[in-house]
């Protein structure tokens, strides 16, 4: 078993540099993906390449991939999904040949992860995104009162109106279908390249403006493992995403999930109120969460994969991409190769990745 730590890294353009990466001491890799394509579509060879080449240079590895996009028609069982996924498809065995072994990916309707607030003041000075329930009750997506930061900026007023309005045919159980097809699909590609597919979960875990969500507890992940059962049928196991609910027991979420769980994002947050959270220092007497008992419970799971430290503050002045400052995500790699070295050497199970 093993936890090789990874740093999110969103290409060349990124202020977080591949030269800072790798400095901090726990590093093991990238996390990355290919912004020049639109979704839907076929990456290049060359660009996936490129990326590898680039962290290979700085003694990073390139294994790891956040996310390839599911197009919405394929999550509305649209006319063009079959074309869709057999783009994802080759997308896969592309990755495959690279030597990536994990993709990162979800089923989000419109709506990637989503917040209220993309720069609260915290007590101690610094800022965090933060989630306020009553605030994204009162919004209306279509008037774009909020720059939100999972949105698909690329819609236009008139094209978001139309697809909220083809969602309107679609329940959950819809949903669960038409994920099902892609499954069926595209995990048996998966598991002949040597990757592992790892659904994120919603964030938040529950329905937005209307919309379903699907991926959200212990449930939804047994569901999805009975429709495929495949160890490339994985999951990227966000304790943020999930922690948010108290009704989700982690410990218990990671025990059960035991070897599908391919990739954690180890954050913490703090639950303010009904459905309101705000992001806090990865240690875990500033949040809600235990993060000794989650490492503790990927151990008892036998967990061998890829970890990063997610969603930071913004400390120290540092202003960029909101939740991906380079500053607390460092600290939070530090901290968290901390506990898993303290947890494994407890045990006399601890594997040195760097």
């Amino acid at each position: 078993m093993a936890f090789k730590m990874t740093f999110r890294w969103y290409g060349e353009d990124d202020k977080t540099t591949l030269d800072a990466i790798r400095q901090i001491p726990c590093m093991t890799g990238i996390v990355s993906a290919v912004y020049d394509t639109p979704v839907g579509e076929v990456w290049s060879e060359e660009s996936i390449g490129r990326i590898k080449k680039l962290a290979e240079a700085k003694g990073l590895a390139f294994e790891v991939v956040e996310s390839v996009p599911v197009h919405e028609e394929i999550k509305l069982g649209g006319p063009d999904a079959e074309r869709l996924i057999d783009n994802y498809k080759e997308n896969v065995r592309r990755l495959g040949k690279a030597g990536v072994k994990c993709i990162c990916y979800n089923f989000m309707p419109v709506f990637d992860w989503l917040r209220s607030d993309l720069s609260k003041q915290l007590a101690d000075g610094s800022n965090a995104l933060a989630y306020d329930r009553d605030t994204v009750l009162s919004l209306d997506p279509l008037k774009s009162e909020l720059s939100l930061p999972g949105w698909d900026e690329s819609y236009t007023k008139d094209g978001l109106k139309e697809l909220l309005g083809r969602y309107a045919g679609v329940d959950e159980e819809k949903l669960w279908a038409n994920f099902a097809t892609f499954l069926k699909e595209v995990v048996p590609v998966a598991e002949e390249c040597g990757v592992r597919m790892a659904i994120h979960p919603d964030d938040p875990p529950w329905g937005i403006f209307g919309l379903p969500r699907i991926i959200t507890g212990a449930a939804s992940f047994e569901r999805m493992f009975s429709i495929v059962d495949s160890p490339a049928n994985g999951v990227t196991f966000c304790t943020g995403s999930l922690g948010v609910d108290p009704a989700n027991d982690l410990p218990a979420m990671i025990r059960k999930c035991g070897d599908r769980i391919a990739f954690a994002h180890l954050r913490n947050v703090k639950i303010t109120g009904d459905r309101c959270f705000e992001e806090s220092g990865h240690i875990s007497d500033r949040g809600s969460l235990d993060m000794y008992e989650i490492v503790s419970a990927l151990y008892d799971a036998k967990f061998d994969g890829y970890v990063r430290p997610d969603h930071g503050r913004m400390i120290w002045g540092e202003t960029g991409r909101a939740g991906y400052g380079l500053y607390d995500r460092a600290l939070g790699a530090m901290y968290l190769d901390g506990i898993i070295e303290a947890v494994g050497k407890a045990r006399g199970e601890y594997v040195k990745t760097v």
